[in-house]
């Protein structure tokens, strides 16, 4: 495997929730003033997803309110969070963030992917994603 940067590497493949598709484009596009890059590594995320029916979206890929254990490769670190809405984040009870580096990264990925990430900083990162587990 290559240390280059993740431009080079081939993503994983990603799946959307057709029910999130739109909603996450909105907010992707209204973030473009105030944080070009992220909304533009949402945006091309949600441009190379396969956009299925909710009833359709295996039930080991990573939407909106799920609950995912992912680790990240470059410390180790394994960490369970929920991927949520802007609104709904909360770092104390482990809710992050679609519009955050790792929520960007870790939408759509199945167990067993991994992918890169840049963290705020710029920090080039790896993480794999372990388990997905869906609200009832």
């Amino acid at each position: 495997m290559s240390t280059s940067s993740s431009q080079s590497a081939v993503p994983p493949p990603v799946v959307i929730d057709h029910a999130d598709h739109e909603r996450l484009q909105g907010l992707a596009l209204r973030a473009l003033a105030g944080a070009p890059d992220l909304a533009g590594r949402l945006l091309a995320e949600i441009d190379r997803a396969r956009v299925l029916p909710s009833d359709s979206v295996p039930a080991d890929v990573v939407t909106l309110g799920a609950e995912v254990t992912f680790r990240d490769e470059s410390t180790g670190r394994v960490r369970k969070v929920t991927l949520v809405y802007p609104g709904e984040a909360d770092i104390d009870q482990g809710k992050i963030s679609i519009m955050t580096p790792i929520g960007v990264a870790l939408i759509g990925l199945a167990v067993g992917a991994s992918i890169d990430w840049l963290t705020r900083d710029g920090d080039e990162r790896h993480l794999s994603v372990l388990a997905v587990s869906k609200p009832e």
